[in-house]
């Protein structure tokens, strides 16, 4: 016979039992009847699409597929840039992997990749650009890609305009210097005096990416800086303009009418100025 000592703990021993194992019970569901999850990490096929939504699979496949990535105001490389940055900007992982698959197959290369990512850590945010990194790595394995397929961590820079440098150094100062002096060492010293110049992805196309970026993200009282930047470092009006097409898509219709009429001002001003100087 048990004492009632005995007797208490046994039945105590019994009472956890029973709990763990309702508690068992209620954390695993039964695996056979729950459906199945879908991958957030993957864009769906047309035809996934058009099992929850037919008019948006048509619009996927006629209005973006056939028409808009057919243009010819942007390159298919220029396109695939533009679409990768909105989507590090907008830290939008499910479509990563299919979109820098397709920039791959376009020709921008695993350095040029690799430096949008890079650039997005800086007007985006680390974690995004981090975000990017954990999709890009597979991807890269998967492909073959090799460390001197990528930019070097410490490049020979570009050389700068000193007369442009010394008009940027004292807009940044006059504008974040009693704020900030920590944000203005940064942007001189870091962001233009090194990331700016780093040549594995053109100014052109380091400008480009930015303003994709900014018009994505609704960062429109930074545009217009970034803008004529873009237009002094090459990039045409037209291609400027379909910027805008794109990101219609990519980032919405409310971000890109938002931006618009800093891009009016922008190409009119330009127009203006050059009008004058003939």
């Amino acid at each position: 016979m048990l004492d009632r000592s005995a007797r208490s703990r046994l039945r105590a021993t019994v009472f956890a039992l029973m709990l763990a194992g309702s508690a068992n019970a209620v954390a695993a569901p039964d695996t056979a009847s729950s459906p199945a999850q879908p991958d957030l990490s993957q864009t769906p096929t047309l035809e996934q699409i058009g099992e929850v939504a037919p008019a948006l699979e048509r619009y996927s496949r006629d209005a973006i597929r056939d028409n808009l990535w057919q243009r010819d105001a942007l390159s298919a490389h220029d396109r695939a840039l533009v679409t990768v940055a909105a989507l590090i900007a907008r830290d939008q992982t499910g479509d990563m992997t299919f979109y820098f698959n397709k920039a791959l197959d376009n020709g921008v290369s695993p350095a040029e990749l690799g430096e949008v990512i890079t650039q997005m850590a800086f007007y985006a945010g680390w974690p995004n650009a981090m975000d990017a990194v954990n999709v890009a790595r597979p991807l890269f394995e998967k492909r073959g890609v090799s460390q001197d397929q990528l930019a070097p961590s410490k490049p020979d820079l570009a050389p700068v305009d000193k007369q442009t440098e010394a008009k940027r150094r004292a807009s940044v100062d006059n504008i974040a210097g009693e704020a900030s002096p920590g944000v203005v060492t940064f942007t001189n010293d870091v962001l233009f005096g090194d990331l700016w110049r780093r040549p594995a992805l053109s100014p052109r196309n380091r400008s480009l990416v930015t303003v994709a970026a900014l018009v994505a993200t609704g960062q429109d009282k930074q545009i217009k800086f970034h803008l004529n930047r873009a237009m002094d470092n090459g990039l045409d009006q037209a291609a400027a303009s379909e910027i805008l097409t794109q990101l219609s898509f990519y980032s919405g219709w409310p971000k890109v009418f938002s931006a618009i009429p800093v891009f009016k001002q922008v190409f009119q001003s330009r127009s203006s100025t050059d009008s004058q100087s003939n």
